[in-house]
């Protein structure tokens, strides 16, 4: 008995690491597009090498609405 929950437990376990993994690369990814397609003008990296906040700002901002949509898609 102990042993079936152990196990479905670290089951769930490695799949929310999978979700988690994968909700990351695609927000990374999915910043450095909008970087490089919409903000064609403004490097996020150099800004944020110069000390720009609001640039940063920006860009948590964007990493945040990004996981919220992930998560809302992985839910079903």
């Amino acid at each position: 008995m102990e042993s079936d929950f152990l196990f479905a437990s670290l089951f769930n376990l490695s799949i929310n690491l999978v979700y988690t993994i994968l909700a990351l690369v695609l927000g990374v990814a999915a910043l450095i597009i909008i970087d490089k397609k919409i903000l064609k003008n403004i490097e996020i990296e150099t800004e944020l090498k110069n000390g720009n906040i609001a640039v940063a700002i920006f860009a948590s901002t964007i990493l945040l609405f990004i996981a919220i949509i992930i998560s809302f898609g992985l839910k079903g």
